[in-house]
């Protein structure tokens, strides 16, 4: 009877709608896990791609930074080539120029020459009138003893004011001291006497109808003291007892064939055996290995020139010395003993070190391959290049690089003292000369070779000659040019450590 009430109490259709929504009940259920998970699908998602979109701006922003990198890189490029260019051109034109120069002033001198010849003859038909005059005057049968035996007249000579040579005379005696001789001449007499030797064929003159020449030992004597003290070409006119035009010719001259017979010889790369040596000398000074030379540039004070002042302007000297300076330029490479093996002279004072650098034959064969494996020492004002090894120049340096600049300091300072020997022992490098621009080149090239001979020969420069080089190098605008030789300079600096070269003995 219960389960009839209960029954009765709960129909049929009743318990389906209490299952149906039992049922609902458990989808609710279902459907709300569904969507917390698609939240938490659609969060990642957008984390992700959050993360995407970051990661292409970074590399949108870092190919932007490397594109504007690579624009700036080829403007200096560009701009660096340009300048090269310029200054190219410049050069050539500058060139051309002292050539027409040099043709106007060799067609003056023809001109000159072809004057003082006519004016000869005029002197000489005067003469000769005037002696016909006196003829006139004397008897018939004079008149008819010259018509039948004419004589010859006295030869004609030119006139020359006499001048002194006690001074040189007594120089050029065998008993003038030896120490007195190297005081005027800067070397011994048995030097002097091989430089004569060696130039006698080419400076040689002969004697004519209208004057003797000048003797070789004079010749060269004359330009060996013009060098030497620097002095004016009247004080050396005095000294010798020669026209000022005179002297200032037989300078000229005497370089002249000093460049085209003693450079070859004096003045050379070094073969492959020197070569050997120079390496193992230098590595014995510096312990950094294959060094064949110990490059330095230095400035020769000059006029200023009547063409390109601009480009001969030395700001540097000018702002040191508080005086408006003029120069050209001088770049060398020395050997351990201070000899010169390579010389580029004559580019105006305005460009820098690097600059003279890439425009000598040095940098040409070097670009031809001609100095693969081994090393030229420079300053602070030359480039670091596959060839050319030079010291750390940024502010910072750590102790490895610190002492690495110090044993190239070592290498670099031959060839600034082997420069200071060179103005100290010639003076006219010392000042402004009264040299012609375009003579100059000729003239410090002789300088360079007489310097070599004197080293070679181990000429001892007096103390009382030393000069105090000062030239201000400046720091180039692209200074590593060679990852090769920045990989390899790091390299030397942590062998020269490693192997105690550097001063690190005591680590030991």
């Amino acid at each position: 009877m219960n389960e009839n009430k209960q029954q009765q109490q709960h129909p049929p259709q009743q318990r389906k709608r209490r299952r149906r929504e039992n049922t609902n009940d458990g989808v609710g259920v279902v459907d709300a896990d569904v969507d917390v998970k698609q939240v938490k699908t659609k969060g990642l998602n957008e984390i992700i791609t959050s993360l995407i979109l970051l990661e292409d701006q970074e590399k949108n922003d870092l190919e932007e930074l490397e594109k504007a990198n690579q624009e700036e890189r080829l403007q200096l490029e560009e701009n660096h080539s340009k300048r090269t260019r310029a200054m190219m051109d410049y050069y050539s034109d500058l060139q051309d120029y002292h050539k027409d120069a040099e043709r106007a002033e060799g067609t003056r001198k023809r001109k000159a020459k072809a004057n003082a010849f006519a004016a000869t003859n005029v002197a000489a038909m005067a003469i000769g009138t005037a002696g016909g005059a006196e003829d006139s005057v004397s008897s018939e049968q004079n008149l008819a003893s010259n018509d039948k035996a004419p004589a010859a007249g006295p030869q004609r000579r030119l006139w020359v004011k006499n001048r002194s040579k006690d001074w040189w005379d007594q120089c050029s005696s065998p008993d003038f001291p030896e120490e007195e001789f190297k005081k005027a001449f800067r070397m011994g007499k048995e030097t002097f006497d091989l430089i004569c030797n060696e130039l006698s064929s080419v400076v040689a003159k002969e004697n004519t109808m209208l004057r003797d020449a000048v003797p070789v030992r004079q010749r060269v004597a004359v330009c060996i003291w013009r060098l030497a003290t620097g002095e004016p070409l009247r004080l050396v006119s005095k000294k010798f007892g020669l026209g000022i035009s005179t002297c200032h010719k037989l300078v000229l001259e005497v370089c002249s064939a000093i460049r085209s017979v003693l450079m070859p010889k004096y003045l050379r790369w070094p073969d492959e055996e020197s070569v050997r040596r120079i390496k193992e000398e230098f590595e014995s000074i510096s312990g950094i290995p294959n060094v064949v030379g110990s490059m330095y540039t230095t400035h020769i004070p000059i006029i200023a020139p009547k063409i390109s002042v601009a480009a001969y302007f030395n700001r540097r000297h000018t702002e040191r010395n508080q005086k408006t300076s003029y120069s050209i330029t001088v770049q060398g490479v020395v050997d351990p003993r201070g000899v010169f093996t390579d010389v580029c002279i004559g580019y105006p004072g305005s460009m820098t070190d690097d600059q003279v650098l890439e425009k000598s034959t040095l940098f040409q064969r070097a670009n031809a391959g001609f100095y693969q494996g081994v090393w030229i020492v420079g300053g602070s004002g030359h480039p670091l290049m596959d060839w050319v090894l030079v010291p750390y120049t940024q502010q910072h340096l750590t102790w490895t690089q610190h002492a690495f600049n110090e044993k190239i300091g070592e290498i670099q300072r031959i060839a600034k003292e082997s420069f200071a020997r060179l103005k100290g022992r010639w003076g006219c490098l010392q000042k402004r000369t009264e040299v012609k621009l375009q003579d100059l080149p000729v003239v410090l090239g002789a300088c360079c070779v007489l310097h070599n001979i004197c080293e070679l020969r181990e000429e001892r420069l007096d103390p009382s000659l030393k000069f105090e080089l000062i030239d201000d190098a400046m720091v180039p605008e692209i200074g590593l040019r060679s990852a090769n030789a920045m990989k390899a300079r790091d390299t030397i600096a942590h062998n020269l450590l490693h192997h105690n070269h550097a001063g690190t003995s005591f680590l030991s």
